[in-house]
């Protein structure tokens, strides 16, 4: 005799295998997030070693490391103002394991200066926190004939002050483009692939001056090498604390300070995004960790979450992109 199952039975055990199927796939995703992380991280950072996006990854490394407990190694891939590493991250596979220590232009300032950037941070990339800040240095040549801005200023008046940066269209950049602006002078802008070959032009005499982030000058100013102008603030860098901020010195509209943020490919789960938030919120808490960036003239700057940090990059994004168009900065001019 030929049985009959029932439409509710069949239905019922479709149900549950259903239910039994999803559990058992979604165990290894379970498990993943538990033990993440398990294998050492990558902290791909888009410029040279020297920098201070390069200083402050192998100050926060090994810190979060002993958080973790499994490596986190600083990869240097530069090119292009950090978009070639910047990109690098934006395709990788987002398990948390690939992660970049970015600054304000790769991160976003280069999505308005650049006309074909391959990514959109605000959809290539997932935003973690930021960790620190710190405002630009102008710093010149000592053969300049200029002991301050106002000196400065007047001197590119009679002939061309020649101001090098880490990049086209990155945050130096955009300084330079405001000192021209609000100067009105003869401040002609000198890119270079990186920080440090345009501090080896401006101590060479090569180029009259640089602006950069002040971590990456402060060397060079203590030796005697390279002479400060001024920070880009509205404060007095405790650093440098002799330093006369734009402000100070007359021109209150080139403010400029860069942001250093942790940020991974599109995709990440939100439990490995809150696990890297509060173990990089227990990092920049460690009176060591701020000790050691503080003497660089860089302060501790972190989001209280990832969704806050998803707020921030917004706001910076309508901030910055009135900025550039005003200053018609643009990659490659």
């Amino acid at each position: 005799m030929k049985i009959h199952t029932p439409k509710t039975s069949r239905r019922n055990m479709f149900k549950t295998l259903l239910a039994c199927t999803l559990a058992v796939t979604a165990i290894p995703a379970i498990a993943a997030a538990d033990t993440y992380p398990s294998r050492p991280i990558a902290m791909v950072v888009g410029f040279p070693p020297g920098g201070s996006n390069d200083i402050v990854a192998r100050i926060i490394a090994p810190e979060l490391e002993k958080i973790l407990g499994v490596p986190v190694v600083v990869e240097n891939k530069p090119g292009a103002n950090a978009t070639i590493g910047t990109e690098y991250v934006a395709r990788s596979k987002p398990d948390g394991y690939t992660i970049t220590l970015g600054s304000v232009s790769p991160l976003l300032l280069s999505y308005y200066a650049y006309p074909n950037l391959p990514y959109d941070p605000f959809v290539d990339l997932t935003g973690i926190t930021t960790v620190a800040s710190t405002p630009e240095l102008l710093a010149i040549n000592p053969d300049v004939p200029a002991k301050n801005l106002a000196e400065l200023v007047a001197l590119s008046k009679k002939q061309d002050v020649t101001l090098a940066s880490a990049g086209a269209g990155g945050l130096p950049h955009l300084a330079i483009e405001l000192l021209k602006k609000e100067s009105k002078g003869r401040i002609v802008h000198i890119p270079y692939k990186g920080a440090s070959p345009g501090m080896t032009d401006a101590v060479g005499g090569h180029v009259s001056g640089i602006i950069v982030d002040l971590p990456a000058l402060q060397k060079l100013v203590v030796s005697g090498r390279l002479r400060p102008i001024a920070v880009t603030d509205t404060k007095r860098s405790p650093a440098m604390p002799d330093v006369p901020t734009t402000v100070e010195s007359g021109l209150p509209s080139v403010i400029a300070f860069n942001w250093f943020a942790i940020m991974g490919p599109k995709g990440m789960p939100m439990d490995i995004r809150e696990k890297l938030h509060q173990a990089l919120l227990k990092v920049m808490n460690s009176p060591e960790t701020q000790d050691k960036l503080e003497k660089l003239g860089i302060g501790p700057f972190t989001q209280e979450s990832p969704v806050a940090f998803d707020a921030f990059m917004k706001a910076e994004g309508e901030r910055w992109s009135k900025l550039i168009e005003d200053a018609g900065v643009k990659a490659g001019n």
